[in-house]
């Protein structure tokens, strides 16, 4: 039974192979025609030589890979250059404007191609049906691995954008020499948590800050999570030898705190960031001797 399953496929992709290798010009024109027509409905701007040296390496590496005997276009070693040829498609279509479904729309496209190619050299309607089946297969895996490559590509530059913007929310400011400031605005959670005391820490080895401010007036809400967080930010800071003050203790938050059950008796604690820094320039006066104002 698997040898008979497993012929008529065997058969439709050796016809397949021998239309891109002996009608390869007529099956490039014919895909390139529907590309530009596709990407004129879509109103973007197709590059007619561009599209047809991108289908004929991408046809040249398709019957490079059926060549393999393998029709694991996702998997196989032998389609590996072309998954890289499809991923050079993405790029090129996302900075075209083009939307992912519209870059799979182009690839469909040489599903129609390949059909006609095979019916001009396929008489036998019986023969022409494993042929077109293999090659309708063989297009859907091309459009779907595009597809993934688009949708990886754009997760991967929303994950840099959104490191970035973790960054830029959690500046650490020199307020007074041998002191620095972080001014937090908006929840915070574990990954901005953890960007806080990276930029802390290596801000504190930078200026020579003895004295860190850790400002909280901008936290909408304050629980044990947020509370966590804080602790760790300011144990890591003392054993970077410097002495941590958190400013911002609105009313409500010392109420959650005491509601909460967290004992902060041991951390330096201001209403507010004047506050802070009126006592860490008298932190950095005490260790340092008379006080420097500058």
């Amino acid at each position: 039974m698997t040898t008979t399953a497993a012929r008529p496929e065997g058969d439709g992709a050796r016809a397949v192979r021998e239309v891109l290798e002996q009608r390869g010009e007529q099956v490039l024109t014919a895909w390139t025609s529907l590309q530009l027509e596709g990407s004129a409905r879509h109103g973007l701007l197709g590059d007619e030589r561009q599209t047809r040296a991108q289908g004929r390496a991408l046809l040249e590496a398709l019957a490079a890979g059926l060549a393999s005997g393998s029709l694991d276009v996702g998997g196989a070693t032998a389609y590996e250059p072309l998954r890289r040829l499809l991923t050079e498609v993405s790029v090129d279509g996302a900075r075209a404007g083009a939307s992912p479904s519209e870059t799979a729309s182009g690839v469909l496209s040489l599903r129609e191609a390949l059909a006609e190619g095979l019916r001009g050299t396929t008489g036998d309607g019986g023969a022409l049906d494993p042929a077109v089946a293999v090659a309708g297969r063989l297009v859907d895996d091309l459009a779907l691995l595009t597809f993934e490559t688009f949708v990886r590509g754009r997760e991967a530059v929303i994950s840099r954008q959104s490191q970035q913007l973790l960054e830029l929310s959690t500046p650490v400011v020199r307020v007074w020499e041998g002191i620095v400031a972080v001014p937090l605005v908006g929840t915070l959670d574990s990954a901005r948590a953890q960007v806080v005391m990276e930029t802390l820490l290596q801000s504190i080895v930078d200026e020579g800050a003895t004295v860190a401010i850790l400002d909280i007036t901008g936290v909408p809400t304050f629980d044990t999570l947020v509370a966590q967080h804080l602790l760790k930010t300011v144990t890591a800071t003392r054993l970077m030898g410097a002495e941590c003050i958190i400013s911002g203790i609105r009313p409500q938050t010392a109420q959650t705190i005491v509601q909460l059950g967290i004992d902060l008796a041991d951390i330096t604690t201001r209403a507010t960031l004047a506050d802070a820094l009126e006592t860490a320039i008298d932190e950095v006066a005490r260790r340092s001797g008379p006080s420097r104002r500058r």
